[in-house]
């Protein structure tokens, strides 16, 4: 039995905020994600110029926090502005707007990826890792495809993986799910005997002069507290045995 891929399955919440700041941050995901350590400090303190020194330090925060690279680098909250200028000695936050021009601060990115050790997602050996993780969720628990693909972005950044686009990373946890539920169906059915197969598809058979199946009958049990409705259960009893 094959089953049939979802389409989307993200909530417009999940939609908005990938690869994206939402708002402003916390102090903690603050000092967490921009904090500058020496070896950020000598990266920064290598450019000559204030904007472009702001400018690194925030990306180098921003992949940190989101995962990815901002196509313009100064959409950021004004508190990582803040944060990262008063940390590197930059008074002039306006400074940052020079940042935004040009085609610096994509070799920026591209150093920062190499220096800090970021993968892309394209990697063979990151997909079938990333594969195995949600395939063992999806044995192990019973979460919605919105949540493990949460889950996926908490791995993506744990292990130093660039963010992909939206939909690839969400197809990637749909094939996960079809490939798991086409798994348990095999194991389902790998013990059923032809007799048993035939009784149990005669269940869902809508007999002549009916409206549902047996098993739509069995579905629909009791909800009223009166004699009719307790001797509707135990009939209903019988026919389940």
């Amino acid at each position: 039995m094959t089953f049939p891929m979802p389409v989307s399955f993200l909530t417009e919440g999940q939609t908005r905020r990938y690869g994206q700041f939402n708002g402003e941050l916390s102090p903690e995901e603050l000092a967490r994600y921009f904090h500058l350590n020496d070896t950020d400090r000598h990266l920064i303190a290598r450019r000559r110029w204030p904007h472009m020194r702001l400018g690194f330090g925030i990306q180098l925060g921003t992949v940190r926090f989101l995962g990815t690279f901002l196509d313009d680098p100064t959409c950021v909250p004004p508190s990582v502005i803040k944060s990262v200028a008063q940390q590197i000695g930059v008074v002039d936050l306006q400074c940052l707007e020079k940042y935004r021009v040009g085609y610096r601060h994509w070799k920026h990115a591209a150093e920062i990826r190499e220096r800090l050790g970021y993968r892309p997602f394209i990697e063979p050996l990151v997909q079938f890792r990333l594969n195995r993780w949600l395939y063992t969720l999806c044995w192990t628990g019973s979460d919605r495809p919105s949540v493990l693909f949460d889950r996926a972005i908490a791995w993506l950044l744990g292990n130093k993986v660039l963010l992909p686009g939206l939909s690839v990373l969400e197809r990637a946890v749909a094939r996960v799910l079809v490939r798991a539920n086409e798994e348990l169906w095999r194991r389902l059915t790998k013990q059923v005997t032809p007799e048993q197969r035939e009784r149990l598809e005669r269940l869902i058979v809508i007999p002549e002069n009916e409206r549902k199946s047996f098993l739509d009958q069995l579905r629909d049990g009791p909800v009223l507290q009166s004699p009719a409705e307790l001797g509707r259960a135990v009939g209903r009893l019988e026919q389940v045995q």
